[in-house]
């Protein structure tokens, strides 16, 4: 894809891919295929390999690779892949990137390494971009940014602006008053979207937030595109009650399940047909039972919700 076709395809709502397994721990690829395939024809005009949802931290480098090269092949040019690094030195960074560019990625969102604060100073961050973006187009993230301050992350963001580095998004991954500055900021030259909750979207949407990482489209996007509408009409009431009756009730439930929000929806895709709920130990599944609480759950939602002016 060219620049302007990467920036487009952030603009809405996006699929973050979570990493489905075997019940042996080993990656479940006809799974991942499958949700693929979903998120696309869900409408999803973009699929994001993201450090924690595609659950890196179990991992080995090879299988973060494996896997990438998985999403571009089954994506096939039908949305946008934006592939992700691990927290890694500059020249692994790099290295990663020309291998992403060689399968055919589209875009590559960046971590910096810097594990405690102070670890590295704005120069370097700068340094780091810099270097990955001359292979292959960036994906910044709010948080990353942030990394010893606000306003050092908001400093680091102007300088690359300023520098012109082939940046083309940013991930909004803070909230609060940072995220509304950083949005303000580089919303007129990169795409910007939010993760988390659609509150979180459309507490930064007037300030220029193009688009949100979408779960409901990984599973249910009735939901998904009910809300789109809503904002893109601007009926902020509608897009309000979506988020009072559905995603609010939701996210409340699915963070409080055994094992996190995250063991909850890889039982979502296993209730979908789309994967198995396994996760590779340490990691907590969900039980039988739990699987049948949640089914429940969901069936509970309010359908009618999601369609404005109901």
């Amino acid at each position: 894809m060219n620049r302007e076709a990467i920036r487009q395809a952030f603009a809405g709502p996006i699929a973050s891919i979570r990493t489905p397994f075997n019940r042996d721990g080993s990656i479940d690829y006809a799974g991942l295929r499958r949700c693929v395939d979903f998120d696309i024809q869900a409408g999803s005009k973009a699929l994001l390999i993201t450090w924690g949802d595609s659950l890196f931290s179990l991992l080995s480098d090879r299988e973060i690779a494996d896997l990438t090269r998985a999403v571009v092949e089954c994506a096939a040019g039908r949305a946008a892949v934006a592939a992700c690094t691990g927290h890694w030195a500059t020249a692994q960074a790099v290295e990663f990137a020309v291998f992403c560019r060689e399968i055919g990625a589209d875009i590559l969102q960046t971590f910096q390494p810097f594990w405690y604060p102070g670890a590295g100073a704005p120069e370097a961050a700068i340094e780091h971009l810099t270097a990955v973006a001359g292979v292959i187009p960036v994906m910044a993230n709010s948080a990353d940014l942030q990394r010893n301050s606000a306003p050092e992350g908001l400093s680091v963001a102007g300088m690359l602006l300023e520098g012109g580095v082939n940046v083309l998004a940013m991930k909004a991954d803070v909230t609060g008053e940072y995220d509304r500055r950083m949005t303000g900021l580089v919303a007129d030259r990169w795409t910007i979207f939010a993760g988390g909750q659609k509150s979180f979207h459309l507490e930064l949407w007037p300030y220029g937030c193009q688009g949100y990482l979408s779960t409901f489209i990984t599973f249910m996007p009735e939901v998904t595109h009910a809300y789109w509408r809503a904002v893109e009409s601007g009926d902020v009431a509608a897009a309000a009650r979506i988020i009072e009756k559905i995603d609010r009730p939701f996210f409340t439930h699915i963070i409080a399940s055994p094992g996190g929000f995250d063991a909850a929806l890889h039982g979502i895709l296993e209730l979908c047909g789309l994967a198995q709920r396994w996760r590779r130990p340490p990691f907590y599944s969900l039980s039988d039972d739990e699987l049948e609480a949640l089914a429940r759950f969901l069936a509970s939602l309010p359908q009618s919700a999601v369609i404005p002016g109901d």
